[in-house]
């Protein structure tokens, strides 16, 4: 008796999913309408989405401190709405910590920085101080590709080199999903970037090793929320940023 029980209980279970799966005869049956997305203003040249926290908007750096010590920023403010870096006072960072975000940044390269190599308006942004997308002025000067404008760096060379002639500003959207983490600090889940560097996909979910090193391999220790950070890379690079904003994801 049990066992035709079973096999009824099977053979019941068996109908119920193809039930499930049965052809709808509705285009009502495929229709879903709740929960409704939220109401977004999507922003304009210049501008930010209406949900979005504005990191820069030229008019001051509250957003912003030194990474060396906490104290404010030493970088330049400049009449037209942007900041340049001072060579040689530190990498600047958000006061605030993220998570995973889209991120919106326009920069541009200095004309009179006439360096080779990674010494041409050499910076970087830095997706919880970890994850750097290499900013870098690549016209007429070849480097390591991994190490390249709009490169994960050191581990993920850019789809495409989409720079604007130096000088003019470039624009990088940045999506990124933060790695996950379990309570013995063990990585369960790698962090993600996808890159579009003048609306040109550069970086399509890469899906991250670890840390970005300058030398080495990369790391995976447990980490939460943390700062995005601009780098000065102390060589006269006059790099140049504005109108920064983000948007969190979780």
């Amino acid at each position: 008796m049990l066992l035709i029980l079973a096999c009824q209980n099977v053979e019941q279970k068996a109908q119920v999913e193809v039930a499930a799966k049965v052809e709808p005869t509705q285009p009502e049956e495929t229709e879903i309408w709740e929960p409704k997305p939220p109401s977004v203003k999507p922003y304009s040249k210049g501008g930010a989405p209406s949900d979005a926290i504005i990191l820069f908007d030229g008019s001051n750096f509250d957003e912003w401190m030194s990474s060396k010590d906490s104290t404010a920023v030493k970088w330049v403010l400049n009449d037209d709405g942007s900041m340049t870096v001072k060579d040689k006072t530190g990498d600047i960072q958000t006061k605030k910590n993220f998570g995973s975000i889209q991120l919106h940044l326009e920069w541009r390269s200095n004309p009179e920085n006439k360096a080779t190599n990674q010494n041409r308006s050499n910076s970087g942004v830095f997706l919880q101080n970890r994850y750097e997308v290499q900013i870098l002025d690549n016209n007429d000067n070849p480097t390591y590709v991994n190490g390249q404008v709009a490169s994960i760096y050191k581990q993920s060379i850019p789809l495409a080199m989409a720079s604007v002639t130096t000088g003019e500003w470039n624009s990088y959207d940045i999506i990124f999903h933060a790695p996950e983490f379990n309570n013995d600090g063990d990585k369960t889940k790698s962090g993600t970037i996808t890159v579009l560097h003048n609306g040109v996909l550069v970086q399509d979910h890469f899906e991250l090793q670890g840390t970005t090193e300058y030398i080495g391999w990369p790391k995976n220790e447990a980490h939460g929320k943390a700062p995005i950070k601009l780098q000065d890379h102390n060589d006269q690079s006059g790099v140049s940023f504005r109108n920064v904003w983000v948007r969190e994801l979780d």
